[in-house]
C-alpha cells in the first residue's frame, strides 16, 4: 500500500446539505455494519452451538470479534492518517465481507472463531474511519452534529442486531447472520465511492511492526485476562495473574517503543494533551458505565424482578431510546453554541443522580418506573460520546485525526471490559462474602431463570432474593462510581469550545 498522490487533494468545500448527502450515508453503513456484528450473533449462539458443538468454546465468537476490533482501532487509524481515510476503510471493508463468508462457511468453533477474529480486523477499521472522516470533512463547529448522527446510527444498530439475528437464525439459519453482511457491505463500498479523496500525509512514514507486536501482546492478554477472572474460578487465577504480568510487561515496552521511533503506530505525544488524555479518560468511565447497565440491567429485571426476556427488552427500551435521543440533541447543541464540555459537566450530574437512585430506591420502584428512570439516565447519558470525540479531533489537528479518532473508540473499549469485570466481581463476590450458596444460585438462574428460586422454601426464598438485592445495589453503586469519575474528567478538561 502507498500513500496517495499529491494529485489527489480536497475537492471546494460543499454546501451543508450536499455535504450531508454526500457524507453521512456513505459513512453510516460502514458504521452500522461494524456495531451490529458485535450483536447480531448473540440470538445466533444457541442455533450456532446445536450445529456445531463445543458449547464451552461458543463465547470465543463473541470475544474474538472484541479482541480484533479493540486492536484494530487506534492502528487504522494512524493507517488512515499516512494512506488516506477512504483507501484504508475501502480495505476494511474488504476484509469484513471476505472474513463474514468464512463465518458463514466454518465447519467448527474454533474456525469460526478464527473468522471471526479476521471480521473485528477489518470492523474494528471501519469505526475508526467513519469517525476520523467526520473530522476530516466537517467544519469543526458541525461535527457536533455529526457525532450525533453517528451516535443514533450506534445505538440503533446495537438494538437492532439481536432482533435481526433471531429472525435471520430462526428462517435461514445461523449462516446467515453472517451472508447478510454481503449485499450491505455492497451497497456501503458503492457509497463510500461519494466521499472525497484527500491529500495524504507527506511525512516519510515506516510501519512500525515492532509497535503493532507489543499492542497486540498488551491488548490481548489484558483482554483475555479480564474476560477469565470474570468466570470467578480458582483454577483460573494463574492464568489471569500470568496473563496479567504480560500485559503489564508489554505496556511498558511499548510506551518506550514508541516514544524513539520517528514513525510510531501509536503516538504517545497525543496524550501529552490534558484535553486528549482526558477525553479518552471520560470515554473509558462512559464506556464502564454504560455497557455495565446494558450487561446486568436484563439480569437484574430476570434474576429480581422475574420479568421475561421480552419484558426485559422492553422496559429497556428507553435506555437505548434516550442514548440515542440525548447524542442527537447534544449535537446540535454543540454545532449552535460551539460550546462542548458545559453539556456533560452538568449532564452526568442528572445520570449520576439516577443511577445512586437506582441503587438505594430500586426495590420501591416499580419496573415501569425503573424504565423511566433510565430513559432520563441515558438521555444526559448521551450528552458525553459526541463532546469526546469532536474534542479530541480539534485538540489532534489534522495531521493526527486518524490516531486521535482510534484512541477515543479503544479507550471506551477498554473501559467497557474493565468495567463490566469490575461489576461483575462486585455483584458475585458480594453475595459470596454473605451466602455463598446465594452466589451459586444465582449464576444458576443466570442460566436458567428465576424459576430455580420456587423449588426453595418459602423462607428460604425470601432470605436469598433479599441478598441477591442487595448485591445489585453494591453493583449499581459501583456503576455510579464510573459515572462520578466520569463527571469529575468532564469538569476538569480545558476545552471548553471549538
Amino acid at each position: 500500500m502507498s500513500a496517495q498522490s499529491p494529485a489527489e487533494a480536497a475537492p471546494a468545500p460543499l454546501s451543508t446539505t450536499k455535504l450531508f448527502l454526500t457524507i453521512f450515508p456513505s459513512i453510516m453503513l460502514p458504521m452500522f455494519l461494524a456495531v451490529a456484528d458485535q450483536t447480531i450473533v448473540a440470538t445466533a449462539l444457541p442455533a450456532i452451538a446445536a450445529s456445531l458443538g463445543n458449547v464451552e468454546q461458543i463465547s470465543w465468537v463473541v470475544i474474538s470479534y472484541l479482541l480484533a476490533t479493540t486492536i484494530a482501532a487506534p492502528v487504522y487509524g494512524r493507517l488512515g492518517d499516512v494512506f488516506g481515510r477512504r483507501r484504508v476503510m475501502y480495505v476494511g471493508l474488504a476484509i469484513f465481507m471476505v472474513a463474514s463468508v468464512l463465518c458463514a462457511l466454518a465447519p467448527s468453533i474454533v474456525l469460526l472463531s478464527l473468522a471471526r477474529l479476521l471480521q473485528g480486523l477489518g470492523g474494528g477499521g471501519l469505526m475508526t474511519s467513519s469517525q476520523a472522516l467526520i473530522g476530516e470533512t466537517i467544519p469543526p463547529r458541525e461535527r457536533g452534529r455529526y457525532q450525533g448522527y453517528l451516535a443514533a446510527v450506534v445505538v440503533s444498530s446495537s438494538t437492532f442486531g439481536p432482533v435481526a439475528g433471531g429472525y435471520l437464525t430462526q428462517h435461514f439459519g445461523w449462516q446467515s447472520v453472517f451472508l447478510v453482511n454481503i449485499p450491505i457491505g455492497l451497497l456501503a463500498a458503492v457509497l463510500m465511492l461519494r466521499l472525497p479523496r484527500r491529500r495524504s500525509s507527506d511525512e516519510a512514514w515506516q510501519f512500525d511492526a515492532m509497535g503493532l507486536a507489543l499492542f497486540v501482546l498488551f491488548v490481548a492478554p489484558t483482554l483475555l485476562a479480564i474476560e477469565f477472572a470474570q468466570r470467578f474460578e480458582a483454577g483460573f487465577m494463574p492464568l489471569v495473574i500470568a496473563l496479567a504480568v504480560c500485559a503489564v510487561g508489554a505496556l511498558i515496552l511499548l510506551i518506550r517503543q514508541e516514544k524513539r521511533v520517528a514513525s510510531p503506530l501509536l503516538p504517545i505525544s497525543l496524550l501529552s494533551k490534558a484535553a486528549i488524555w482526558r477525553s479518552d479518560a471520560l470515554a473509558a468511565c462512559h464506556g464502564a458505565a454504560l455497557v455495565s447497565l446494558i450487561t446486568f440491567l436484563p439480569l437484574y429485571l430476570r434474576v429480581v424482578r422475574g420479568a421475561t426476556a421480552s419484558e426485559s427488552g422492553f422496559l429497556l427500551l428507553p435506555l437505548t431510546a434516550g442514548i440515542g435521543l440525548g447524542s442527537l440533541v447534544t449535537g446540535r447543541l454543540v454545532s449552535k453554541t460551539g460550546r462542548t464540555f458545559v453539556f456533560p459537566s452538568f449532564g452526568l450530574i442528572v445520570s449520576l443522580a439516577t443511577i445512586i437512585g437506582l441503587a438505594l430506591g430500586a426495590p420501591y420502584l416499580t419496573p415501569p418506573q425503573i424504565s423511566g428512570l433510565l430513559g432520563v439516565n441515558a438521555l444526559f447519558m448521551g450528552t458525553v460520546m459526541g463532546v469526546v470525540n469532536v474534542t479530541v479531533q480539534s485538540a489532534a489537528g489534522p495531521r493526527m485525526l486518524g490516531a486521535a479518532a482510534g484512541s477515543v473508540q479503544f479507550s471506551r473499549s477498554v473501559g467497557a471490559s474493565i468495567g463490566t469485570a469490575i461489576v461483575g466481581a462486585v455483584l458475585f463476590l458480594s453475595l459470596a462474602t454473605t451466602d455463598s450458596k446465594a452466589a451459586a444460585l444465582l449464576g444458576a438462574m443466570v442460566e436458567r431463570g428465576p424459576d430455580i428460586l420456587a423449588q426453595l422454601d418459602p423462607e428460604r426464598q425470601k432470605v436469598v432474593a433479599l441478598e441477591i438485592a442487595h448485591a445489585f445495589r453494591a453493583a449499581f453503586l459501583t456503576v455510579s462510581l464510573f459515572t462520578a469519575g466520569a463527571l469529575v474528567l468532564a469538569w476538569v478538561n480545558p476545552a471548553r469550545r471549538v
